[in-house]
C-alpha cells in the first residue's frame, strides 16, 4: 500500500476519514484538537512528502477565489434567514446544521487554535491531494500518473464536484459550488499549491466568521 502511487495522495485523506468517523470516542478533551492536527501533519510528512508541491504561482487570484468562495458558502444563510432548515438541507439523508464542537469548548483559546489550524492548515492538504491531485485525474485514467494535473473532462469534474458536496451534509449545495470551483482553478492553474491556497484561504474566512459571530454550525 505504502508503495502504491495513489498513497500520497489518498493515506492522508484516509486517515482524515478515519478521524470524523471516530468523532469524539476518543475522550481526550481539548487535548484531542491538537491530537487530531498531529496526527494529521505526521501522515501528510509520512505520505506526501514526496509529491506535494505548496508553490502558488497564482496566490494573488488563489486569495480571490478563496474570498469569493467563503462569500458563496454564507451568503445563502445570511442572506434568507432559516434556509438552513429547508428539507433539501436538513433531512435524514445530509443530516441536521449542528456544530461538531462541544459548546463547552467554544471560550477556549487551546481548542480554537488547534480547530482553525487543523481548518486552515491540514484540511486544504488533505482534501487538494485527494480530490484534484487524486480522483479528478484517477477517474480520467486507472494509471492517474500519466494524467497531468489539471486535465479536464465532463464526467471526472461532475463526480468529483458531486462526492465533494457529499462531503458536507447539509452545507452539499454550496459544497458542490465550492467543489466545481477549485475544480476549474486546477483545471486554469495546473497548480496544486494554487488550490491548497485557495482552499486554505477559504477556510481561515470562514473561521474567522465562526469565532467573531458565534456560527459555530459552520464547523461540521
Amino acid at each position: 500500500m505504502l508503495k502504491h502511487p495513489a498513497a500520497p495522495y489518498v493515506g492522508p485523506f484516509l486517515v482524515f476519514i478515519a478521524f470524523l468517523a471516530l468523532g469524539d470516542v476518543l475522550g481526550l478533551g481539548e487535548w484531542e484538537f491538537a491530537l487530531r492536527v498531529g496526527v494529521l501533519a505526521a501522515a501528510i510528512w509520512f505520505f506526501s512528502r514526496g509529491v506535494l508541491d505548496l508553490r502558488a504561482p497564482y496566490w494573488l487570484a488563489s486569495i480571490g477565489v478563496g474570498i469569493g468562495v467563503f462569500v458563496i458558502w454564507v451568503a445563502p444563510d445570511y442572506l434568507i434567514p432559516g434556509y438552513r432548515q429547508h428539507w433539501l438541507f436538513s433531512n435524514s439523508i445530509t443530516g441536521k446544521v449542528a456544530s461538531s464542537l462541544p459548546e463547552g469548548f467554544h471560550m477556549s483559546v487551546f481548542v480554537l487554535v488547534f480547530r482553525t489550524l487543523r481548518a486552515v492548515v491540514i484540511v486544504p492538504i488533505v482534501e487538494e491531494l485527494f480530490w484534484r491531485g487524486w480522483l479528478l485525474r484517477w477517474l480520467i485514467d486507472n494509471d492517474f500518473q500519466k494524467v497531468p494535473l489539471g486535465a479536464f473532462t465532463w464526467s471526472s469534474f461532475a463526480v468529483t464536484s458531486l462526492l465533494f458536496a457529499s462531503e458536507h451534509g447539509p452545507y452539499w449545495e454550496v459544497g458542490l459550488i465550492a467543489g466545481a470551483i477549485y475544480n476549474l482553478w486546477i483545471v486554469r492553474t495546473k497548480s496544486l499549491g494554487d488550490c491548497i491556497l485557495a482552499h486554505a484561504v477559504t477556510n481561515a474566512a470562514l473561521c474567522a466568521y465562526v469565532i467573531a459571530a458565534g456560527k459555530w454550525e459552520y464547523w461540521l
